[in-house]
């Protein structure tokens, strides 16, 4: 992988622009106007063969004409003659570019085709290449601004990465309104060479960045961006704006697990193993951006809310509780220090609501005290619109008590008479709210933040791999799947056994007295299940038939469930028999499945199992490979944790024997890159100390894959 010390994309020791224009209506000229006006200090040569001039500084007909130092080009030329300027740029040494033209890949083949010549161009000279089809890229604190975009957003601590060059220009615009200042920002292109995760690692080690925000549609190689993000996550945090969220897996699958397993879900597990924070829209991004880069993370989740308005405080309130935050108790002495210092009516409860009278000495004693209380981890400060103090008052209070290890966030409510409130709370380093709705989210994705960081120092969670697996037996097994690549059900279960996977053990009966002598075998009662070619779900067709306690309940079994099958329309040809099972005991019925995304690799699933999965989808999935404390967080993370408690007066379940088979299913998953898609369904979980048994599987081998190893 090429070197990510990327650095000269934002400290160049000089730059050329190549397409400048004495035009101001052109993109040529904005980047040299750019360049100038925002105080980039070191040397700039614009490159323009037909003039001499271009604003104030001296053009040169080539790069190969420009004098040194120079480290980065900007190219601002039709797609056609950008793979000829590169090659000027890598015989005059130029080692960095940015190639703001567009098209290129993004409108059709013969873009893609121009596009890799531009790449192989970049190669061969060593160059490393920002775009094609961006805007370019932004360093306050150098001064940088290579972009053509009008404005430059004021110095900060927020870096921004975006896929999309219009994303980035208006997060621009949007910086300079609303006074937020930024470190750097980059609009990534078609990323032809430089891609997301590379990008990541470099701002992640930039001394002025302490929080990186991304707008992604998509992600070039997913095990690397997870492996940079994760690595950048441990120092500051990421969060990102994942666009495209409706989008479903475009395989054909026959599997619950396969269904349940779109695109969304396989983003979701890899920035949930990274600490990736995903965002619903920009507002939540920046939202988030300036409580982590201003504020300290909370302790807990328990938030107290001081307001001189009853109806904000309900918002807050509501808008906490449904991001999974909680009201402080406070303590008795808190509230007897509030009584004493605010009217008689007021309300000393959390939300602390002091009424409308009171001006900014009153809230700078509360606050005071709910940051001393020990049961509150962060505070909410609203204020409503009124006429007897200046929002800009409350505003210098609230800034007084930024430092005390406790995040707190502003909501001095409204835009038109808060302008200069929130500048000074800008400058504190105290994010502010138009509206207390947005304070949940907020709070909440710090919570997650600190809950990540400490989970990734907890070191009980082991990664050791389980013991008892048979990787040849299992590779063997592989070996047997026929074309469809599904394997037997015999076979699915005899592979989950090499896993340490426990099967109620079966064997395939071709006629009514082969039933009953396997049924002899495996002790009444026992299960009947349709074994025919290309039926996944047997339920669906009658092929299903349980607790048969005697030969004469099996025969009959036996030949209803071929009738059955006949009448769904399964040919004789598919048909080989019915399979044998011992009945498991009743328990509690969950799905565990795996699922290899193209993008991310294999997944692990579980969740409430049943033929009713695919329509409460009350599942969870995560990367392979997975600890038991990741297997331990999938169950709590739906249903399936409190079923396994004792739901409804039912015994607590095996949950130690779910998190042993989610983990052993996950080790399977990495050992076999050939496994395309494994789904137990239902797992039945027996009551405390009684394991779990693997009732129905079934397992899809990839063909192509499975050849490649051979």
């Amino acid at each position: 992988m090429p070197s990510t010390n990327l650095d000269v994309f934002f400290r160049p020791h000089g730059v050329a622009v190549i397409g400048a224009s004495r035009d101001p209506q052109k993109l040529g000229h904005g980047v040299v106007r750019n360049l100038v006006d925002y105080g980039y200090t070191g040397p700039i040569y614009p490159i323009n063969p037909q003039a001499t001039e271009i604003y104030n500084l001296r053009a040169y007909p080539s790069v190969l004409d420009a004098p040194d130092p120079l480290d980065l080009a900007v190219l601002v030329v039709p797609a056609p003659l950008v793979a000829a300027e590169l090659e000027l740029c890598g015989q005059r040494g130029i080692k960095a570019a940015i190639v703001i033209s567009g098209g290129f890949r993004e409108v059709g083949p013969e873009g893609a085709a121009r596009e890799g010549e531009v790449v192989r161009i970049c190669r061969r000279y060593g160059i490393r290449l920002l775009g094609p089809n961006g805007i370019g890229s932004i360093d306050t604190h150098t001064p940088l601004n290579t972009t053509f975009v009008k404005g430059t957003p004021p110095p900060g601590d927020i870096a921004f990465l975006s896929q999309s060059g219009a994303v980035c220009a208006a997060v621009i615009d949007w910086a300079r309104g609303a006074g937020v200042g930024f470190s750097r920002l980059v609009s990534l292109g078609n990323q032809a060479d430089i891609n997301e995760a590379e990008m990541l690692t470099a701002i992640g080690r930039d001394e002025q960045t302490r929080v990186i925000t991304a707008y992604i549609e998509g992600v070039s190689n997913g095990p690397a961006f997870v492996a940079a993000a994760a690595e950048v996550a441990r120092r500051i945090p990421v969060i990102t704006l994942k666009a495209g969220r409706g989008e479903g897996g475009a395989r054909a699958v026959a599997s619950h697990t396969g269904a349940l397993a779109g695109r969304a879900e396989a983003y979701e597990a890899a920035f949930r193993r990274a600490g990736v924070l995903r965002a619903s829209t920009m507002e939540e991004l920046f939202d988030w951006g300036r409580a982590m880069a201003w504020q300290p993370l909370p302790r807990g989740n328990r938030v107290a809310i001081l307001t001189n308005s009853g109806g904000p405080g309900i918002l807050a309130v509501d808008a906490l509780e449904a991001a999974g935050m909680r009201l402080a108790p406070l303590t008795d002495e808190t509230k007897a220090f509030i009584r004493k210092r605010v009217p008689a009516a007021a309300s000393v409860q959390n939300p602390v609501d002091i009424l409308a009278g009171p001006g900014p000495g009153t809230y700078a004693l509360c606050l005071d005290a709910l940051l001393s209380d020990p049961t509150v981890d962060a505070v909410v400060a609203i204020t409503a619109p009124q006429d007897w103090f200046a929002p800009l008052s409350l505003a210098e209070v609230i800034g007084e008590f930024t430092g005390r290890g406790k995040p707190i966030l502003a909501v001095i409510m409204g835009l038109a008479s808060v302008s200069d409130a929130t500048a000074v709370l800008h400058r504190r380093r105290v994010p502010n709210f138009a509206f207390p709705e947005r304070v949940g989210s907020t709070l909440a994705a710090m919570w997650r933040r600190k809950q990540w960081l400490d989970a990734i120092n907890d070191q009980r969670d082991d990664p050791l791999r389980p013991s008892g697996r048979d990787q040849d037996a299992a590779r063997a097994i592989l070996a047997t799947a026929p074309d469809d690549g599904w394997l037997p059900p015999e076979s699915a279960e005899q592979l989950l056994r090499a896993y340490g996977i426990r099967t109620p053990g079966a064997g395939l009966a071709t006629s009514p007295d082969v039933a009953v002598a396997l049924a002899g075998e495996v002790g009444y009662p026992v299960a009947l299940k349709l074994a025919a070619s290309g039926v996944v779900h047997k339920s669906e067709v009658g092929g299903v038939a349980l607790d048969l306690g005697d030969a004469d309940a099996v025969r009959a079994a036996f030949g209803q469930m071929m009738a059955r099958a006949r009448a769904h329309g399964v040919p004789d040809e598919a048909i080989s028999g019915a399979w044998v099972q011992k009945m498991i005991p009743p328990g509690v019925d969950l799905i565990v499945g795996m699922v290899r995304d193209a993008q991310f690799g294999p997944l692990v699933m579980v969740g409430v199992g049943g033929v009713l999965v695919e329509l409460m989808r009350d599942v969870t999935f995560e990367l392979v490979p997975v600890t038991p404390a990741q297997a331990e967080a999938m169950l709590d993370r739906t249903g399936a944790g409190k079923l396994l408690t004792g739901f409804r007066g039912a015994p607590p379940a095996d949950r130690a024997a779910v998190i042993d088979t989610i983990v052993r299913l996950a080790q399977l998953a990495a050992d076999h890159p050939a496994l395309a898609e494994v789904e137990i369904n239902p797992l039945m979980v027996m009551p405390e100390g009684g394991g779990a048994w693997a009732v129905d599987a079934r397992a899809r081998v990839e063909q192509n894959q499975l050849r490649s190893q051979a």
